[in-house]
């Protein structure tokens, strides 16, 4: 039997998962396209600023790997913010999900536009992130299938790659400020999205859980910030992990359902997410300084040389992803493992410095073929009232990764 075979879930009082996410009927009418659109911008930028830290930190007048909090904020932001608008959603349905989303993004790009101090500028970049959490976590909940959601995870992984040299281009023509407002594109999904979509708001029989809510969003600030402070964020982390799982026990209904963590199908998937995303993101912030390191190659010429390597492993994933039903979850799980592995592995031991070219490859596909598999394979396992709240969990996890990898990217290769 597969590790991520589908287990059932303890008895509850819900119907049977069924055999493919659901979607209402007006959901089922909102093109991939769309929905590609309204999620997958956040990717690029998140991503813009790999080429960029010594501008931004010109600018703002700190050290380099000052600059990289930027960027773990933003995953930071992108992480705790996912499972809080999977509740909104949950709660109160898409259309205050895409609202509150369009005006976090809206008011997060102004304030980066002007910011002239870094933690000003970080408050935008949050802002920025939980809003495009909330569009991300909107069009995973409509994909309904394996094959869209791959094409909102290889969009990830294209925008993720032409990221890097967006933000580029767009720092030399304009300004680095530019180059981090490109997730404001994913607003010109809306219009669509909203006629297409069902925003009525759902009912509810509980009360909003604020101490869970409370307990995750600690514990994820926590894991988040180990790579840079591990002593005090390891001691944290297992504090608030145990108040978080006594609140569990004591309220297995709340904003974190018991029944869903016990679902080994869930757990497994998520694990792996983090791990896939963790890896990509490390290698994403670390190889551009490894070829800058190894080669005499321009900043251009490293930034097209990535570009074209992700945007294969992108058009690779979603292969994958397309034929996943009739591969089945051995094989799927079977060759995400092997080319994660493949990944790192080949970047630390390879001594052809453009082989690391491949490595981005590797590591992209994997993370979005991963992504898409895997949250289908979670979401599955949940009962339907969970299914925003397991896409929630399941992308706070992938969103962990997006947090970590940029901070061990750091301390490998700007000396922390």
């Amino acid at each position: 039997m597969s590790l991520l075979a589908r287990t059932r879930p303890r008895p509850a009082a819900h119907a049977p998962a069924p055999t493919t996410a659901p979607a209402t009927p007006a959901s089922r009418q909102v093109p991939s396209a769309w929905l590609a659109l309204l999620a997958t911008p956040v990717a690029a930028s998140a991503n813009s600023p790999v080429l960029i830290l010594p501008d931004m930190a010109g600018s703002l007048g700190i050290r380099t790997a000052t600059a990289t909090w930027l960027v773990t904020v933003f995953a930071w932001a992108m992480a705790v913010g996912t499972p809080l608008m999977a509740g909104l959603l949950r709660r109160r349905g898409l259309g205050d999900t895409l609202r509150l989303s369009a005006a976090l993004i809206v008011a997060g790009t102004a304030v980066v536009a002007v910011a002239p101090w870094l933690p000003l500028a970080m408050a935008g970049r949050a802002a920025q992130a939980v809003g495009g959490a909330g569009l991300v976590t909107a069009a995973m909940s409509l994909a309904g299938s394996v094959r869209r959601m791959g094409v909102i995870t290889a969009g990830f992984g294209t925008l993720g790659a032409v990221g890097p040299l967006l933000g580029s281009a767009i720092a030399d023509t304009a300004s680095w400020r530019v180059s981090l407002a490109v997730g404001a594109v994913a607003l010109l999904a809306l219009p669509a999205v909203m006629r297409r979509a069902d925003l009525s708001t759902p009912k509810q029989t509980t009360p909003f859980d604020g101490r869970g809510a409370a307990l995750l969003v600690l514990t994820a600030t926590a894991l988040v910030l180990i790579p840079r402070y591990p002593l005090p964020a390891v001691a944290a982390s297992l504090l608030t992990t145990a108040l978080l799982a006594l609140h569990i026990r004591s309220n297995p209904t709340g904003f974190v359902p018991a029944t869903l963590l016990r679902t080994r199908a869930f757990a497994l998937s998520a694990l792996l997410a983090c791990t896939f995303a963790t890896s990509y993101f490390t290698l994403l912030f670390t190889i551009p300084q490894l070829l800058r390191d190894r080669t005499d190659w321009s900043t251009s010429t490293i930034g097209t040389g990535q570009l074209v390597a992700l945007l294969a492993g992108s058009t690779l994933s979603m292969v994958l992803a397309a034929t996943s039903a009739r591969l089945g979850r051995p094989r799927v799980l079977t060759i995400l493992l092997t080319v994660g592995a493949l990944a790192p592995l080949t970047a630390m031991l390879t001594p052809w410095a453009p082989l690391l070219l491949l490595v981005a490859t590797l590591a992209v596909f994997t993370t979005s073929a991963g992504q898409a598999t895997l949250a289908v394979y979670a979401t599955q396992a949940a009962p339907t009232t969970q299914r925003p709240t397991a896409i929630g969990l399941f992308n706070l996890c992938y969103q962990l990764g997006g947090a970590f990898g940029p901070a061990i990217a750091a301390l490998i290769t700007l000396g922390g």
